[in-house]
């Protein structure tokens, strides 16, 4: 089936329509890659405003890291190869939106606090217009940020392995699947903030709720906060990656290593299981 890419000067009327920066962007970049995911795109709702809109990474990056590692499954048929790049390429896009915008997290972008009702409000009538002007202005840069780096030539990990690859596979995710949420790693691309493992995990668990529920809005369903209760008993919680694990990942080794010996192990089969 052939699908139709977004015109550029659209963005704006998707993301009124999907509703969420999340799913708008795993959506336009998807399209721009000639694939359509709808289910798993809705999954993504719960992801804006940064993770059930606790104010972390902008949804816009965790719906765009989801969207290059479908497209890297698909364009390299080697697993490991596939991982390396849609962490890689996760990377490029933290840091094309790190230099437009100067942060990477909801809450500073939009100055606003989801939590509160008076905020929420305020936010609606008078900040959203930002966010969609910084989704029409950052998604053309974002889909060739993608291309550029689904396409580079690089030095690639040996036996890399995602934190959040590890949680999903747990949860009985196909191959694809392992290697979409590849990128969420140390804290989407190994940044640092906000846990992947998290972010993972609540995705499946809504992809799995989706599934059963076609007609009802994903955005704030049951599984994803009992997903994100489970890990803030477990972390005190702590959500950013780099004070859970005690450092910051140099690389994709790193990282791969740390899993290998045991890191957050006891975290992730919580998150698999919650």
């Amino acid at each position: 089936m052939t699908v139709k890419k977004v015109d550029k000067n659209d963005t704006k009327k998707v993301f009124l329509k999907l509703g969420t920066c999340s799913r708008t962007f795993f959506y336009l970049l998807n399209r721009e890659f000639g694939h359509q995911m709808e289910l798993e795109e809705r999954a993504a709702d719960p992801l804006a405003g940064g993770i059930l809109q606790k104010g972390h990474q902008c949804g816009m990056l965790w719906g765009a890291s989801l969207a290059v590692g479908a497209a890297s499954f698909r364009r390299y048929n080697d697993h490991d190869q596939a991982i390396s790049v849609a962490v890689s390429a996760t990377q490029h896009l933290l840091e094309s939106f790190s230099n437009r915008t100067n942060t990477v997290n909801c809450r500073t972008i939009t100055d606003t606090d989801f939590s509160k009702k008076w905020e929420m409000l305020k936010y609606t009538l008078f900040k959203a217009r930002g966010c969609f002007n910084l989704a029409e202005k950052w998604a053309p840069e974002a889909i060739e940020v993608a291309r550029e780096a689904l396409s580079r030539e690089q030095v690639l990990s040996k036996q890399p392995i995602s934190c959040a690859s590890e949680v999903v596979k747990k949860m009985g995710a196909s191959n694809e699947e392992t290697v979409m949420v590849s990128g969420f790693a140390g804290g989407l691309g190994l940044s640092g903030n906000a846990c992947g493992a998290l972010s993972a995990a609540i995705w499946m668990n809504t992809l799995s709720w989706s599934k059963e529920h076609p007609k009802k809005p994903s955005l704030s369903n049951p599984e994803a906060k009992k997903t994100f209760k489970v890990f803030s008993a477990e972390t005190d919680s702590e959500i950013l990656c780099h004070k859970i694990c005690g450092k910051h990942f140099k690389n994709l080794d790193d990282h791969s290593e740390f899993i290998k010996k045991g890191g957050c192990k006891k975290l992730i089969d919580l998150l698999a299981n919650a």
